[in-house]
C-alpha cells in the first residue's frame, strides 16, 4: 500500500511514518522542509504536491499543523482563527483535495488531539480547533466518495515530548507504539467516521 504522511518530521508523523513503513507500507514522507515539500496552509502548495505524488495512493496521513496556546482571557480572535486556518482548514483542505488521487477504498486519516475532549489550562483555541476536526470527519465521512475512508486520530501528550508532560497534569502520556498502533488502524482498518483515541 502506498501511504501519504504529511508531517513526517514531526513527533508524531515520524512514529507513523516509521511505524508504517515496518509494516511494509511504501510510505512517502513529506513535509514544508523536505522533499517532496507542501505547506498545508497554502491550497496551491497542495495541490502541487498531490499531482506530483499522488497519483497512486491508498492513503493519506496528515500530522501537521499548530494552534495557539495563551489564557482564555487573553485569546483573541485572530488566535482563534490562526487554529482554525492552520490546524482545521490545512488539514480539511487536503483531504478535499486527496479525494481526487486516491484509489478506490483508500484512506485519509487526519489528527485532532486530546485537549477536544479535556481540557488543559490555556487550550480553548486548540480545542476549538481539535473539536472540529472530529466533527468534520463524522460527516465528510458519510459522503466520501469510492468508499473512501475518513478518520481522525487523538492523541493524548506524547511520551516522546517529556516539555509537555508538566502542561498536561494528570495526564499519561501515550508511547510511540500506541500512537503507531492507533494510526495502523485508522489506515488498514475499515472503519470511517471515526475519532481513534490513544
Amino acid at each position: 500500500m502506498q501511504v501519504i504522511v504529511i508531517g513526517a518530521t514531526g513527533n508524531i508523523g515520524h512514529v507513523v511514518a516509521t511505524t508504517l513503513q515496518a509494516r511494509g507500507h511504501d510510505v512517502i514522507s513529506a513535509s514544508r522542509s523536505g522533499y517532496p515539500a507542501v505547506d498545508i496552509s497554502d491550497p496551491d502548495s497542495i495541490a502541487a504536491f498531490f499531482e506530483q505524488v499522488g497519483k497512486n495512493a491508498d492513503a493519506v496521513v496528515v500530522t501537521a499543523g499548530a494552534v495557539p496556546f495563551k489564557p482564555f482571557t487573553e485569546l483573541t480572535r485572530d488566535d482563534y482563527l490562526t487554529a482554525l486556518t492552520s490546524k482545521t482548514l490545512s488539514q480539511v483542505d487536503v483531504a478535499s483535495q486527496a479525494l481526487k488521487y486516491l484509489n478506490d477504498g483508500g484512506s485519509i486519516t487526519l489528527t485532532s488531539g486530546v485537549i477536544a475532549r479535556a481540557p488543559i489550562a490555556t487550550a480553548a483555541a486548540a480545542a476549538l480547533a481539535n473539536g472540529a476536526i472530529e466533527s468534520f470527519v463524522i460527516t465528510a465521512a458519510a459522503e466520501s466518495p469510492r468508499g473512501i475512508r475518513i478518520n481522525a486520530v487523538s492523541p493524548d501528550v506524547l511520551e516522546n515530548s517529556p516539555q509537555f508532560h508538566a502542561t498536561f497534569a494528570g495526564h499519561r502520556p501515550v508511547s510511540d507504539e500506541e500512537i503507531g498502533r492507533a494510526y495502523t488502524l485508522a489506515v488498514e482498518g475499515v472503519g470511517t467516521g471515526q475519532t481513534i483515541t490513544v
